[in-house]
């Protein structure tokens, strides 16, 4: 090859080289730095399932804001409602991948404890999303609901809409020892004005937060008890079980039906009378938070720390005295799944 071709060859060689530096820098810079790697910045979001609507969104609410802080998002989820060795088997790959943070909704609140602490362990800030550890301080952070409001809302609700008349109840709930089911349950008992135990409280079931088991729960709670006039649910597949137990008795104009979560489904089913109020959620918010409060981790070594609360509020076409709401348009506006 002549000289000239040569050298013409080789400089066309360094520009190129220079070129493939110059778009590798712009790839890289498209992202938060700060990664184990040198990359992007990592945050995990670990939740309970990754079918649940409520946790779909939540994802979503993840993806939205890390795209707005320039981190990479890296999701897992439990196989089902309490798997907590799947989300301790993803605390430990995430931890290994090298992300800045984890974000978890807890299916276990105390056997996650202990993943959750050697994660803390190796410098890596974790947020509880929507349902707390137990202790609450396993966490750096809780962004959530609060959920003894949520209760205290619908039950607040339930006794103004009773209007007086005695009231026979019926406690659809989660399961025994979970935080967000405790929580709530014990809200309601406190807006209803009545202690637990209190002889009002006709019959109380689990139902998993699940339609089919709450319209088994429902249909047990009726043959013991006839006479229930008000029904708490945990949540609003629970109550659309409820809902089909007492129609299935000609009594689902008789009976009022509260609940917690305001997804779409649920923000409809009040729409349609089929719940009567519902107090609402905000998953996106709670998730959204966190992603940010990681960035800001990443950014500038601060860490965020104690509990913030994401909002409730009561959704219902039926308004009743001394119980602030917003009706189901603005339900509808602001619901999820």
């Amino acid at each position: 090859m002549p000289r000239n071709n040569r050298a013409v060859t080789a400089l066309a060689r360094v520009a190129a080289a220079t070129t493939a530096a110059t778009l590798a820098l712009t790839a890289c810079g498209s992202g938060a730095q700060g990664g184990s790697d040198g990359g992007p910045v990592k945050v995990g979001l670990i939740t309970k399932t990754d079918t649940n609507p409520f946790f779909v969104k939540m994802k979503e609410g993840a993806e939205q804001a890390a795209k707005e802080s320039g981190v990479e998002l890296v999701s897992a989820a439990g196989k089902f409602d309490g798997d907590n060795a799947g989300q301790v088997t993803a605390i430990e790959n995430m931890v290994n991948s090298g992300v800045k943070g984890i974000l978890i909704t807890p299916n276990d609140s105390k056997a996650i404890v202990p993943a959750l602490e050697k994660a803390r362990a190796k410098g890596v800030l974790v947020i509880a999303l929507d349902s707390p550890t137990e202790p609450q301080d396993a966490t750096d952070a809780l962004f959530a609901t609060d959920n003894v409001k949520a209760g205290e809302l619908i039950g607040r609700y339930a006794k103004a809409a009773m209007a007086g008349k005695e009231a026979k109840i019926a406690t659809l709930d989660l399961a025994p020892g979970v935080a967000v089911g405790v929580q709530r349950h014990e809200g309601f008992l406190k807006g209803f004005g009545v202690p637990e135990g209190d002889p009002s409280i006709v019959c109380s079931q689990d139902t998993g937060g699940d339609q089919a088991k709450g319209q088994t729960a429902m249909e047990n709670c009726l043959q013991k008890a006839p006479g229930i006039n008000v029904v708490y649910t945990i949540n609003e597949p629970a109550a659309l079980g409820a809902y089909t137990a007492l129609k299935a008795k000609g009594l689902e104009k008789k009976v009022l039906v509260v609940s917690v979560d305001g997804g779409c489904t649920g923000a409809k089913a009040v729409k349609d009378g089929k719940i009567a109020a519902t107090s609402q959620q905000y998953p996106l918010k709670m998730a959204s938070l966190g992603v940010k409060a990681v960035a800001d981790f990443a950014e500038t070594g601060k860490k965020t720390s104690g509990y913030t609360d994401t909002g409730v509020t009561l959704i219902t076409d039926r308004e009743q005295t001394g119980a602030d709401a917003k009706d189901t348009t603005y339900g509808l506006e602001n619901c999820w799944g």
